[in-house]
């Protein structure tokens, strides 16, 4: 393992302090607990409050989307763990502001449960909280039975229009239609060339042949669909894009916003390759791309590999992914 390093243990609350130092006037935290993580913003008194959490090692998911017309907190668990009901709860009377607040997370069983315990410990001090819950990766179970998919890079999706719709002034019943409408066009699908290293374990979480992929991986090294031969990057991305364009048949006139997602160890030259073999797809289908975002949204460590997620756009949808956005590690101005 090469790691830049100085206890395992301490990797996650280490990895903290570099952040609130390097952005103070974004980011802080509350509770005297660095895993509470809330934006420094101003507050604005009846404005929705957003709140995610999962565990560390997948940055800029979920920590990376705290910020102005985005999320207004996130709990950090450790690296490919859950935070506590408790920091979740800090964070949750820590960005409310009146009008509830909305969490928004991966399909995960711990996220689900602390979550759920939380919202119990927010609904006893009078604080609303609704959730919406991601599960975009149409790897993880067929069509039909999509309450099983894992959340993966697609939930960024879902974060930027319920941030924009929350910083519209919607209510809390509103922004969550929002975040349930982006997630129900959202679909991901993932391939993995390697591993990735949990600092605390010191190994590979799992073996790949050096000339091998595979398809439908998630960003914990769950296993894919399929194991085989790496092919060429337009055949990775031809396979990759069936099963997406399976469940979303789009087609002339249909618009879409397009993510192509690092998974920690992959350049971002090879991500345009895989991006011009997308377009290339939904262009032969009369598919327009209002926006592609290429770059690392959720990774896995240092994995090699990406995701492709596409969101299919309505009128509404288009309006708020368009609006501006800020945080530490992502930055909109209006498209």
């Amino acid at each position: 393992m090469k790691k830049f390093l100085n206890q395992a243990e301490d990797f996650v609350d280490e990895m903290l302090d570099g952040i609130y130092t390097a952005h103070p006037k974004q980011v802080g935290f509350v509770a005297q607990d660095r895993r509470c993580l809330v934006s420094t913003q101003p507050r604005i008194k009846g404005k929705v409050g957003l709140a995610t959490g999962g565990g560390s090692g997948h940055l800029p998911l979920f920590l990376g989307f705290v910020g102005a017309g985005l999320l207004d907190g996130a709990a950090v668990g450790g690296v490919f763990q859950s935070p506590s009901a408790d920091q979740m709860y800090e964070v949750t009377k820590a960005i409310d502001q009146g009008a509830g607040v909305l969490y928004i997370y991966g399909n995960y069983t711990g996220d689900i449960l602390n979550f759920d315990m939380a919202t119990e410990m927010a609904e006893m001090e009078n604080i609303r909280v609704l959730s919406v819950v991601g599960n975009d990766d149409v790897a993880s179970s067929p069509p039909g039975q999509e309450h099983k998919r894992r959340g993966v890079a697609g939930t960024f999706f879902v974060f930027k229009a319920a941030g924009a719709a929350a910083s519209e002034g919607m209510a809390l019943d509103e922004v969550k239609r929002v975040a349930e409408k982006a997630k129900a066009n959202t679909r991901t699908m993932g391939v993995a060339l390697s591993s990735c290293i949990v600092p605390e374990v010191g190994h590979a979480t799992f073996s790949i042949g050096e000339e091998e992929m595979e398809i439908g991986m998630g960003i914990h090294g769950e296993p894919g669909i399929r194991r085989g031969p790496l092919l060429s990057a337009d055949a990775v991305v031809d396979e990759m894009m069936r099963p997406i364009l399976a469940e979303r048949p789009l087609g002339k006139g249909d618009e879409v916003v397009v993510l192509v997602n690092g998974l920690g160890a992959t350049p971002k030259e090879e991500l345009y390759i895989l991006f011009r073999r997308v377009s290339g797809i939904l262009k032969e289908r009369g598919v327009s791309i209002f926006h592609a975002y290429v770059g690392e949204f959720a990774t896995a460590m240092e994995m090699a590999g990406a995701s492709i997620s596409l969101l299919h756009l309505d009128d509404e949808l288009k309006r708020l992914i368009a609006a501006p956005a800020q945080s530490p590690f992502f930055m909109q101005n209006p498209l």
